[in-house]
């Protein structure tokens, strides 16, 4: 009878198991047949059965969970396979230096700063949230640690209200607020006031400082009756009844704005790059790297005077079909409402990294006990792990885990408090997303920088045999006596082996705890093996909105 017993007694706590995990949402019939299935058996044929479009995995421990975490999330991205997967990257970019409509896209800048350039400069950056008015100084890249500086910058919030302005209204409140911030500096005598932007919003450019609107979503009713309007003419008509004449000279976007900001200072900088909620790269190509479709429509004069072009990259479009992708990164994808359209961003972006660590919890705690087997309910809808909580925990290294657990249980409560083992797991599956992020995004970086060496060395090929000067930065705006000195320093940099610097703003890559610093050890790793000599370094971009729009204006006036 005591077999019999022992039989009963494991029946009746499976059933109870069996209920509890009815409760806890999934279907009475998947968790029988978790019973009834031998999680021995699934664990040697390494089974998941799929029941109801969704999947059950077989029990393990903890310690089984996290090993199978970590060989899938970094497994890919250790040794050769990041560089295999940066040129399958590469390949991907190329291709679409010559198609796709929505990538990869030459903006109208082709002019990089001298760190010559001087003077005040009005500029504007318009975001979700903050509308700043900026006047910037620029004194020359000899002033080291001075080289730039706001001299005053008042910031707006744009409220649910004003978001709701329609058409105009929105721009005469724009208008009334650089009124506000320069009107004391506006001399009367003064005859126009060049203006630069930092957009965040869709635009379609027709020059460097005209655009045409197109629809800013995030909740804005600006564009209501004046879609398909040039933007500056509409900006130059608001201000006009403030009693102030502009001309917007440059309009940039925030990657492209991060890369001119720096290249002010550092004059290596070739790309600018943003990582927090979302992601994007911009690159400065030679034209002669993209199809003349790529460019649309555009004046004779702009290739007469262009050699290369700053590329919006929309790095999170790229991926598809190469990215080592989990079962996490599938689910996402699945659930997304538009899936396929950024799968790079998926793996990469802010807004991203806390959903792919939330379902790895889910199953974790579904599967391997964690959080002793009860998902906090605040965990069970979607994107509702922030990224930001994981920096903190990633943040907290002592051996109790204190302010880890504190962060966690802050946002996330349960009736049972989580264990020292469950936040440390939690943590090393937050550690093994973001180290996988910040490798990918290495790979980015660098397929970006072979592929720029490869076009270079491209381009020099197709030079007439008696080339003008590449204007790689603006040195035939110079005046005469300064042209000779910076055509010499230009040929010196290209005979030096020098380090390329990446310019870099977000949230994720400043402040999420040891990123950057991984991000760049995989940068070395890769430029090691590279037939290309140098270096790429990341170098911060402070204030790069409001500061690359005023780059972009002094070289446009400067023009």
């Amino acid at each position: 009878m005591q077999p019999l017993a022992s039989a009963m007694t494991t029946f009746k706590k499976s059933l109870l198991a069996a209920l509890r995990s009815f409760l806890r949402g999934r279907s009475f019939l998947q968790a029988l047949l978790a019973f009834w299935i031998s999680p021995k058996t699934m664990r040697e044929q390494h089974m998941d059965v799929e029941v109801d479009g969704k999947r059950i995995y077989p029990s393990r421990t903890i310690e089984d969970f996290l090993r199978e975490a970590e060989k899938l999330l970094l497994g890919p991205v250790e040794e050769d396979g990041l560089r295999r997967y940066s040129s399958e990257l590469k390949a991907q970019f190329r291709e679409r230096l010559h198609t796709h409509a929505e990538c990869m896209l030459p903006s109208f800048n082709h002019l990089l700063p001298t760190g010559r350039e001087r003077g005040q400069y009005l500029a504007l950056d318009v975001g979700g949230s903050t509308l700043r008015v900026a006047l910037v100084e620029l004194r020359g890249r000899e002033a080291t640690g001075r080289e730039s500086e706001i001299v005053r910058m008042v910031a707006f919030k744009i409220t649910p209200e004003i978001k709701k302005l329609e058409g105009m209204s929105f721009f005469d409140w724009m208008a009334a607020r650089i009124y506000e911030v320069i009107h004391k500096d506006v001399s009367p005598d003064q005859d126009t006031i060049p203006l630069g932007l930092a957009w965040s919003f869709p635009v379609e450019q027709v020059s460097l400082g005209s655009g045409l609107l197109l629809g800013m979503g995030k909740g804005f009713l600006a564009t209501s009756g004046l879609l398909g309007q040039d933007l500056g003419e509409i900006i130059k008509f608001a201000c006009r009844k403030q009693g102030l004449e502009v001309q917007l000279e440059a309009i940039v976007n925030d990657s492209a704005a991060t890369l001119l900001s720096q290249a002010y200072v550092h004059a290596s900088t070739r790309f600018g790059l943003i990582l927090g909620t979302g992601t994007n790269i911009a690159v400065h190509l030679p034209v002669s790297a993209f199809s003349r479709a790529k460019y649309g429509a555009r004046s004779d004069a702009w290739f007469d005077a262009a050699s290369h072009v700053i590329v919006n990259t929309e790095l999170g479009m790229f991926g598809k079909d190469i990215l080592p992708l989990t079962r996490w990164d599938e689910l996402l994808n699945a659930d997304h409402p538009r899936p396929d359209f950024q799968p790079l961003e998926h793996l990469l972006s802010g807004y991203y990294l806390g959903e792919i660590c939330r379902l790895a919890i889910v199953e974790a705690v579904d599967t391997a006990g964690l959080l002793g087997g009860h998902l906090p309910p605040s965990l069970e809808k979607p994107y509702s792990l922030d990224t930001e909580i994981l920096s903190r925990m990633e943040a907290d290294m002592s051996p109790t885990l204190e302010k880890a657990t504190e962060q966690f249980t802050k946002h996330h409560p349960t009736a049972q408090p989580p264990t020292t083992s469950d936040v440390a797991a939690i943590r090393a599956l937050a550690t093994f997303v973001s180290r996988r992020s910040a490798a990918l995004l290495a790979a980015s970086v660098f397929s970006l920088w072979d592929l720029r060496h490869e076009t270079e060395a491209e381009d020099v090929k197709l030079a007439p045999p008696a080339p003008s000067p590449s204007n790689d930065s603006a040195v035939a705006l110079l005046p005469e006596e300064e042209e000779e000195e910076a055509a010499a320093g230009a040929a010196a940099d290209a005979a030096t082996p020098e380090s390329t610097k990446v310019a870099f703003n977000g949230s994720v890559i400043e402040h999420y705890p040891r990123y950057r610093d991984t991000c760049q050890r995989y940068i070395d790793g890769l430029v090691a093996g590279s037939p290309y000599p140098g270096s790429v370094d990341l170098v911060p971009a402070l204030e790069s909105s409001i500061l690359g729009a005023a780059v972009a204006l002094a070289c446009a006036t400067s023009e």
